[in-house]
């Protein structure tokens, strides 16, 4: 049974400010900053892609000041490793699935203003299916615990990734966007790694 998305009023309100204060230092990261850690980061995650031996690689476009994955998606291609973008699920509401990008993929804006791949089931992967699975994020603490936008998308695809062994979850974020501690709720899905250009942080 899915856990209920509900968290308490006071736990929300603190999550909320975390999400406000982190969001406001990422996008004050000056425009060459941005491109200099991005391709940091790329290299860094590249490594870690290429010690899993993954072939089939999930992860999103940039929005809102977030680290840059356009240098790490072009690295993937060159390598011949597939990549995969999310789309919200047209008939099931809060999940996600996964379509192939390639440089020739038409892009639509859903409904959160994020730009997604067509409905098209010749192009979609199921999520067991997926080696790494790259995530987005807001803020992250030194247990791996990772605070998203609330809408609990990537906490339902990963509520059992351990039980299967894949997709293998990282995140991926700005040094400034890890905190002491976070919040957290019971369906908070903690990552084993997460990535920033300075660092490889695992769990």
């Amino acid at each position: 049974m899915k856990p209920a998305f509900a968290p308490s009023a006071a736990n929300q309100e603190n999550r909320q400010a975390i999400r406000n204060q982190i969001r406001m230092a990422r996008r004050a990261i000056p425009a060459e900053t941005q491109k200099q850690v991005a391709q940091e980061a790329a290299s860094r995650l590249m490594d870690i892609i290429y010690q899993r031996q993954a072939k089939h690689v999930a992860l999103y476009l940039t929005s809102d000041g977030e680290l840059d994955t356009q240098p790490l998606i072009e690295t993937l291609w060159q390598a011949g490793i597939n990549v995969y973008l999310p789309r919200l699920h047209p008939f099931s509401r809060g999940n996600l699935l996964f379509f192939k990008y390639h440089p020739t993929s038409h892009l639509i804006q859903n409904r959160l203003k994020i730009w997604e791949p067509k409905l098209n089931i010749i192009e979609m992967i199921l999520p067991q299916e997926l080696d790494v699975i790259i995530t987005p994020l807001v803020a992250f603490d030194e247990q791996g615990n990772r605070m998203g936008m609330g809408g609990g998308y990537y906490d339902r695809c990963l509520n059992d990734w351990q039980l299967r062994g894949k997709p293998y979850p990282i995140g991926y974020a700005h040094d400034c966007q890890r905190v002491a501690a976070l919040p957290t709720e019971h369906w908070d899905m903690p990552l084993p790694l997460i990535v920033t250009p300075s660092a490889t942080h695992s769990a």
